[in-house]
């Protein structure tokens, strides 16, 4: 059977492309994580200067994705242009190898806005974060990760 159009043909639909992500190993316990975007960070060891381990780069993800998830209602409200600094803690235990707490602390200048401006304005932010921060959801929800090892022999 073939399928018969009428009108415009239909724009080729291209699959979405998906971001390749990985790390290469560039020293004693120092690696590079690359994406297929170019982009690149250094992840070794704690007393590697100008590096992050990889803990800090979970932490930043996590502060990354509330603030990039925040930013329409907080630009609408607030204007393109506005400041604001996601800081991230929590330690790790050493003993089970997690962090069994994190804490974020979204910093604005709110000063401006009346206080109920500024609890309807930060209810929209929670919501917007707990519904589209893919990081912070999962880390809620926690995930299951498979590992296979692809090996020359």
């Amino acid at each position: 059977m073939t399928e018969q159009t009428t009108g415009a043909a239909a724009a080729p639909q291209s699959a979405p492309t998906t971001t390749e992500l990985w790390v290469e190993r560039t020293g004693t316990r120092s690696y590079t994580g690359r994406s297929s975007r170019g982009a690149e960070v250094l992840i070794a060891p704690e007393s590697v200067q100008g590096a992050f381990t990889p803990g800090e780069l979970m932490k930043i993800a996590l502060a990354a994705c509330s603030g990039l998830s925040a930013d329409f209602p907080l630009s609408r409200r607030l204007g393109d242009n506005f400041d604001a600094t996601i800081r991230v803690s929590g330690a790790a235990d050493r003993e089970n190898e997690t962090y069994p707490h994190l804490q974020e602390v979204f910093e604005l200048d709110l000063s401006e806005l009346d206080e109920a401006t500024r609890e309807r304005l930060l209810t929209a932010v929670e919501r917007a974060i707990d519904k589209v921060c893919t990081v912070g959801r999962t880390l809620k929800a926690g995930t299951k990760v498979d590992l296979s090892f692809d090996i020359d022999a």
